[in-house]
């Protein structure tokens, strides 16, 4: 998968004790279609997130900045090519 749209995790608004504020709030959604078609809804970020996904956003922006979810950095990072162990 090499195309995805960004989701937005809400602070948790029911945990006692929690601080309200979340460290990496942007997180990666695989995109099966069109960004713009998956704009507003709920849908499961890479890492297993729950987000709302906001389709005008692109990942590759925000995912390197340092709102990103550090789990969807790593997992949506390019994979380096396979070598010969010859």
């Amino acid at each position: 998968m090499d195309t995805y749209a960004v989701g937005f995790a809400r602070p948790d608004r029911w945990s006692r004790g929690q601080s309200a504020e979340h460290s990496f709030p942007w997180h990666a959604v695989e995109a099966h279609r069109p960004a713009a078609e998956l704009d507003g809804e709920v849908e499961l970020a890479v890492c297993g997130a729950i987000v709302q996904v906001w389709g005008s956003q692109k990942w590759e922006r925000v995912g390197s900045g340092r709102t990103a979810c550090p789990d969807c950095r790593r997992l949506t990072a390019l994979a380096k090519p396979l070598t010969s162990a010859r």
